[in-house]
């Protein structure tokens, strides 16, 4: 999916270069960068950006991963040569705002990704700038590395570290025939470092930075399967003081918007948590976000789930088919309840991305051995399913059968016991730091007790 307008193509929003940048002019709320690349600024300067109101808002460092603009310059010919001329073999994919190739660089021989930007109207020259200006002033591992940048005449090219496997789009809905599906412990660790660069761009960065297009084909995937979010053309700066939101024009990938976001153009943090629920759901069910080719009523991902959720018995359905069941069946209900608050309608309602980071690091911790048998999941000869609750602080030690008419549970109740799971960890994480501080201290005092006995 490229980006465009969330609304339904059909719809008469598709972008307008010369309209984008008069609206930029009066509703800019992201740094003012000079259309000309040399006025970047350098070695950890301030930027700042007018708002309505005329005055003026810095892009502060942030508390961590912050430094110095120190992207390096290339010449168009480096790239040229690079990519073989940007020959048809080189190439890797097509974005929302344009063509990615494989390269090495001469000068080092690393391998790197040169995405060269559409050169016709006003918002590539824009997206080139944000982009620059944004990967080079923020570093964290779950965000991709930019290398360098030309803007030789009318070039406009940004050169990222390569990542080798591709995108978690390409893992999840271009996977050919003879590869083996993502398992279910490689999709958690994915969503977690995904809700981690998230994260970082809206808890670090001051003010926060909204990614605004977060989708699948924008998380990158290094050779351990580690994702790194991409494409920043779209971010744009949070609202400061007692803002609660940015007003922009409605951008992004139709079936991750959240919907007051395309409906008035309002913008928050919130508006990526909806987004990244959308992600999630991906992962989870192995189906589009948008899928023509489904059935009508399940064309829309998130509006085919939604029904799901309020029945526990229906939620081995939103579990991806080419998972074969090999998935803990109670760390499934409580990665959905993680997706469904996301995804709920009224953006106060959702959790803060710091949360859902807490949420999905334990689950990714949870490692799920396919070896051995899922003690909260049994399959007698009929085939019937039927989850057990164990005695060890899981639940009542009911029995639910999946498939008959046992009470249905909301996916809120579900939430509830992965917080109570998740305290529990972290109460004993903090006892034993605790312990281990108490030890320590005590050990000093003795050690200070002997040295002073034996100098008596």
């Amino acid at each position: 999916m490229g980006c465009f307008s969330c609304f339904d193509s059909s719809d008469d929003e598709k972008l307008n270069p010369v309209d984008e940048s008069n609206h930029v002019q009066k509703k800019q709320s992201q740094p003012t960068v000079s259309n000309n690349i040399s006025g970047l600024p350098s070695g950890g300067e301030k930027l700042s950006s007018k708002t309505n109101g005329g005055s003026k808002r810095e892009l502060l460092l942030p508390r961590d991963g912050l430094g110095q603009i120190a992207a390096h310059t290339f010449a168009f010919r480096e790239l040229a040569a690079a990519t073989m001329n940007f020959h048809p073999d080189t190439f890797l994919g097509e974005g929302g705002f344009g063509r990615v190739y494989k390269g090495r660089l001469d000068s080092t021989g690393q391998v790197v990704a040169v995405k060269q930007l559409d050169r016709n109207g006003l918002q590539g020259n824009r997206e080139f700038l944000v982009e620059v200006l944004m990967l080079s002033l923020l570093h964290h591992p779950n965000l991709v590395n930019l290398i360098g940048y030309c803007a030789d005449g009318d070039q406009r090219l940004l050169v990222y570290e390569f990542m080798p496997l591709g995108s978690l789009e390409d893992h999840l809905h271009d996977l050919p025939p003879d590869k083996e599906a993502l398992d279910w412990n490689m999709r958690m660790k994915i969503a977690a470092g995904a809700a981690k660069g998230l994260e970082f761009l809206h808890d670090k960065a001051n003010p926060p930075v909204i990614y605004r297009d977060f989708k699948s084909s924008n998380i990158l995937l290094d050779e351990g399967f580690h994702p790194k979010l991409s494409d920043f053309g779209l971010a744009k700066l949070g609202p400061t003081g007692d803002k609660s939101h940015v007003s922009t024009r409605v951008m992004g990938t139709y079936g991750y918007c959240a919907p007051e976001y395309a409906m008035t153009g309002q913008l928050t943090v919130k508006s990526d948590v909806y987004s990244f629920g959308v992600v999630f759901l991906e992962l989870i069910t192995g189906r589009k976000a948008i899928d023509s080719e489904m059935p009508h009523g399940e064309q829309n991902l998130v509006a085919w789930a939604r029904p799901l959720f309020n029945d526990r018995r229906k939620f081995i359905k939103l579990a991806d088919p080419r998972l074969k069941g090999r998935f803990p069946t109670r760390a499934l209900y409580q990665a959905l309840a993680v997706a469904s608050m996301c995804i709920q309608e009224q953006a106060a309602t959702r959790p803060l991305i710091a949360d859902v980071v807490t949420a999905l690091s334990y689950l990714a911790n949870q490692a799920y051995d396919p070896s051995k048998d899922d003690s909260r999941r049994n399959r007698d000869e009929r085939g019937a399913r039927l989850i057990t609750r164990n005695d060890d602080g899981g639940g009542s030690g009911s029995k639910f059968d999946l498939e008959g008419s046992e009470k249905e549970d909301s996916p809120r109740e579900t939430a509830r016991i992965l917080n109570r799971d998740i305290n529990r960890e972290r109460a004993v994480a903090e006892a034993k730091m605790w312990g281990e501080s108490l030890r320590e201290k005590r050990r000093q005092s003795e050690q200070g007790t002997s040295e002073s006995n034996s100098t008596g």
